[in-house]
C-alpha cells in the first residue's frame, strides 16, 4: 500500500531576510588584551589586498529564529532519512548512526594534519589497518587514501597508467583509453584532463562490451581499459578474463571503476578478474551519506607492479611505529591537502570492522536480491521495459526504459520520476545510461525492506495506470511537494542563478 505523502510547504524567507538589527544568537566573549595583540600580529600578515574592507554583512537573528528557520526547511527536504531513495548508481543506502558518531569523536573531529606522528599513532593505525582491508577485499597490494572523491579517484588512477607508460618510455606513443559506451560520464572527463584520448567501445545486445569491437580497438595506442563490473546497466561483465586478456595483450592497464562494488563485495575481487588499479567510492559502498557535495573518498588500489607510482605519502608500520613515508621517486605526487578526508575513512573503517567478511557478503547478496525483485515486479507494469540482456540477472541496479509509455501516452521518464515525489519515493536517476532511451536507473541497495519495494512497484503501478488514464495528472506532477514543477531549463541558466546573497543583491540592484 502506497503511503500517503504531503510535504511541508513553508513559505521560509532566506535567513538574511529574517530578523531585526541588533538580534543575536550567541554571545561571543570580549577577548583579552593578550590575545587581541597577537590577532592584531597576525592580521600583519595577511597582504593588504586580501584584507576584508569591512564588517561582513551577516544576518542578525536570535537563537530562535535560527532554529525554527533551519528546522522548517528541514521539513522541506527530503533524504534517506525521509525514505526511500532509489537513485541508481548513487548507492544511497542508510547509514548506520554509529558511525556518525564516531567520526564526531573529539579524537577525530579536532584531530590537526600538522601534529607530530608522534601523537597521531592511534589515527595512523586506522589508516594502515584500513589499507590493509581496503586491499584484501579487492585484491591489490596497495592502496593510497587520499583521493577524495569518485572522480578524482578516476583521475588518480589514469595518472598511475600515465606514469607506468612514462616508466616504461611509451608514453608518447599510449595516447588513448578505452570506455564502454554505458560508463559514467566522468571516466572519459577523467581520461581526457590526463591528457588522452578516448576512444569509446559499443554494448552488445547482452549490455556488455562488444568483444569484436573491444578487438578492433586496442592497439599499440592503447594505455588502458576503464571499466566497472557490474556495469551500469547492473550486468556482470562475464567475459572479464577475455577482455583482461585482450587490454593487457596490447600492453595496457585494466582499471576498475569502483562505483558498483556493492553488488559484488565479498564475493568477487576486481585484481582476481585482471584489474590492475581500482577507486573505491568510500561513500557509496562503506557508509559515509553520498551526496550533497561531500565530502568524500575515492581511494585508489594497485597491483604490487604499480606500487611505485602511488601518491605520497603513504602510511607504513616499522614494528613499533606507525609513520608517513614521502621518500618514493617514482611517485606522482600528492593529489590532495594532507592524507585524505579522514573521517570519511573512519566511517569506512567502523563499518566494515562492524560487518566482517560475512555481513559485507550478506549486503552484497541483499542488495542484489532487493534489485532483481524490482525486476521481476516492475517488468509485469504496462509501459516499462528491461532493455539489453532479457532474461539475465542484474546485480546492484537495472535501468528501465519507459519508452513504451512516452510512445503511447507522451507520458516521459521525467514525468514518472516527477509523479513519484507525490508518493513519497524519491525519483531514480533518470535518462542515463544515454544508450537506454527514457531511461531510469534504479538501485534499491541492501538497505530497503520489502515493504518499501512494494510500495516502489505499486506507485509505479498506479503511475502506469494514470499515464493511460489520466495522464494529465502525472504531466503536471509533482503535486504535493513543497515547491512544484520547475522550469528546469530556466534554473540551469546562468543569469538566473543566484548563488550567494551578495550576487542576489547585485543583480536585483541593490548594491
Amino acid at each position: 500500500m502506497v503511503k500517503e505523502f504531503r510535504q511541508a510547504k513553508w513559505s521560509e524567507p532566506l535567513i538574511f531576510e529574517i530578523g531585526r538589527e541588533g538580534r543575536i544568537g550567541h554571545m561571543v566573549p570580549t577577548p583579552s588584551e593578550e590575545v587581541r595583540e597577537v590577532v592584531g600580529e597576525v592580521e600583519k600578515l595577511i597582504p593588504e589586498v586580501l584584507r576584508r574592507k569591512r564588517e561582513p554583512e551577516l544576518p542578525e537573528v536570535s537563537e530562535v529564529e535560527v532554529v525554527q528557520h533551519y528546522t522548517r526547511l528541514s521539513q522541506m527536504n527530503y533524504g534517506v532519512d525521509t525514505g526511500f531513495y532509489p537513485l541508481g548508481s548513487c548507492t544511497m543506502k542508510y547509514n548506520p548512526r554509529v558511525n556518525e558518531e564516531l567520526a564526531s569523536m573529539d579524537e577525530v573531529a579536532w584531530i590537526h594534519p600538522y601534529q607530530d606522528e608522534s601523537t597521531v599513532q592511534g589515527a595512523l593505525e586506522l589508516m594502515y589497518r584500513l589499507e590493509k582491508w581496503l586491499a584484501e577485499i579487492t585484491g591489490m597490494h596497495r592502496f593510497t587514501l587520499q583521493p577524495a572523491a569518485g572522480a578524482h579517484g578516476e583521475y588518480v588512477g589514469v595518472q598511475i597508467i600515465r606514469a607506468y607508460h612514462k616508466y616504461n618510455g611509451e608514453l608518447g606513443k599510449r595516447d588513448e583509453i578505452i570506455i564502454p559506451d554505458s560508463a559514467h560520464g566522468t571516466n572519459p572527463a577523467s581520461a581526457a584532463m590526463a591528457g588522452f584520448k578516448v576512444i569509446v567501445v559499443p554494448s552488445n545486445e547482452d549490455g556488455c562490451v562488444d568483444i569484436d569491437a573491444l578487438k578492433a580497438a586496442v592497439s599499440e595506442r592503447t594505455a588502458g581499459l576503464m571499466l566497472t563490473n557490474p556495469n551500469t546497466l547492473g550486468i556482470f561483465e562475464e567475459k572479464i578474463g577475455e577482455i583482461a586478456r585482450i587490454v593487457h595483450d596490447a600492453g595496457g592497464l585494466l582499471y576498475y571503476d569502483g562505483a558498483n562494488l556493492n553488488a559484488i563485495v565479498g564475493k568477487v575481487r576486481p585484481g582476481d578478474m585482471g584489474f590492475d588499479i581500482v577507486h573505491l567510492n568510500l561513500h557509496k559502498t562503506f557508509s559515509t551519506p553520498h551526496g550533497g557535495g561531500g565530502p568524500g573518498a575515492g581511494p585508489v588500489g594497485v597491483t604490487k607492479e604499480l606500487e611505485k607510482f602511488l601518491p605520497v605519502p603513504l602510511v607504513e608500520y616499522d614494528g613499533e611505529k606507525y609513520y608517513l613515508d614521502w621518500d618514493r621517486p617514482y611517485s606522482i605526487g600528492k593529489v590532495k591537502g594532507f592524507y585524505g578526508n579522514f573521517n570519511v575513512l573512519v566511517k569506512a573503517f567502523a563499518y566494515i570492522l562492524a560487518l566482517g567478511e560475512k555481513g559485507l557478503k550478506t549486503a552484497a547478496e541483499i542488495s542484489v536480491l532487493n534489485t532483481n525483485y524490482i525486476v521481476k515486479k516492475l517488468g509485469k507494469v504496462r509501459g516499462f521495459e528491461l532493455p539489453y540482456g532479457k532474461g539475465k540477472p542484474r546485480k546492484h541496479e537495472c535501468v528501465f526504459s519507459a519508452s513504451p509509455m512516452k510512445r503511447d501516452t507522451k507520458v516521459k521518464a521525467l514525468d514518472v520520476a516527477k509523479r513519484l515525489l507525490d508518493f513519497g519515493i524519491h525519483a531514480p536517476t533518470m535518462y542515463f545510461p544515454l544508450i537506454v532511451h527514457e531511461a531510469l536507473m534504479i538501485e534499491p541497495t541492501e538497505t530497503a525492506t520489502k515493504e518499501q519495494l512494494d510500495e516502489f512497484i505499486e506507485a509505479l503501478s498506479r503511475i502506469s495506470e494514470e499515464a493511460y488514464n489520466n495522464p494529465e495528472v502525472v504531466l503536471s506532477a509533482p503535486h504535493n511537494t513543497s515547491v512544484t514543477r520547475l522550469d528546469e531549463a530556466m534554473a540551469a541558466r546562468p543569469k538566473t542563478l543566484f548563488l550567494t546573497w551578495k550576487m542576489y543583491l547585485e543583480k536585483v540592484g541593490e548594491k
